[in-house]
């Protein structure tokens, strides 16, 4: 699909106390496959989710401005979230997420070349923390990301620098 045609399905909206049941399922989503491999019973995982979640929005609350937290809209229905923080020397991609059925439909690019042309525009470089298997980040290569530094064990920092401007 064309970043065009993205234009008038996408919106993003701010996060609102309603959005906290969706962001949490969400959430759940994008631990399915770490669960799958628990030996907790449904309510274990529930409970699991729960807690991550929880201290997982406390965390951003304490350490970002949630001015730019944002509910990807899909043909008007809540598909993801989009949390960006701008700093005086980078954009920051606190987190993105997309319901499943939405992953590999465009969606996540064309959400993430509109904040690179932004951080062009700013002349900023845009970074974002991901762990190093998750597969997005076979996306942020494609989109231009590099690997700037390592976390820790699990997460790189990766950053798209702003394209310079011929004379």
């Amino acid at each position: 699909m064309t970043n065009r045609a993205w234009e008038s399905r996408i919106t993003l909206r701010s996060v609102r106390d309603s959005d906290y049941s969706f962001m949490e399922s969400l959430y759940r989503t994008t631990r399915e496959a770490e669960l799958a491999m628990t030996p907790f019973n449904e309510q274990q995982k529930n409970l699991f989710i729960q807690q991550q979640f929880s201290a997982q929005t406390q965390h951003y609350h304490s350490h970002y401005c949630s001015d730019h937290f944002c509910i990807i809209e899909i043909d008007g229905r809540p598909s993801g979230r989009f949390f960006i923080d701008y700093w005086s020397n980078e954009i920051r991609i606190v987190d993105i997420a997309i319901l499943p059925e939405h992953q590999d439909s465009g969606a996540g690019s064309y959400l993430l070349q509109n904040i690179i042309e932004e951080g062009n525009e700013k002349g900023l470089p845009v970074r974002i923390h991901v762990e190093q298997n998750n597969p997005a980040k076979k996306l942020y290569e494609r989109l231009g990301f590099k690997e700037v530094s390592r976390f820790n064990e699990v997460y790189v920092l990766m950053e798209t620098t702003p394209e310079l401007m011929s004379v």
